[in-house]
């Protein structure tokens, strides 16, 4: 896939992501179905060390209110923050990736 082709980054459907507080899934878990503007509100931390994502695309970013670096992350297992190619396990914000045709 290249990022030439907008079509293949956004998805049609159902949406869901199981964020988790220590690599490996362990730890406190929160499940979403939709976009978050400030995850520290919901989830009491600013890191996300693993994540599940059954469903969707997603887009995570470093800062609130989608700013700061940003992950797109499709359907899979994420048991550490390094598979998402992440500097930093910090997740404050993040929204699905929505085909807007």
């Amino acid at each position: 896939m290249t990022l030439s082709d907008p079509a293949k980054l956004y998805q049609k459907g159902t949406y869901k992501v199981r964020l988790y507080e220590k690599e490996d899934f362990k730890g406190q878990m929160l499940e979403f179905t939709e976009d978050c503007p400030h995850l520290h509100e919901k989830f009491q931390h600013h890191d996300v060390h693993s994540c599940n994502i059954p469903e969707g695309h997603w887009v995570f970013y470093e800062e609130p209110n989608y700013r700061g670096r940003q992950y797109y992350l499709r359907q899979g297992e994420y048991r550490r923050h390094t598979d998402w190619a992440a500097v930093t396990s910090k997740v404050d914000s993040f929204r699905r990736a929505i085909d807007s045709y």
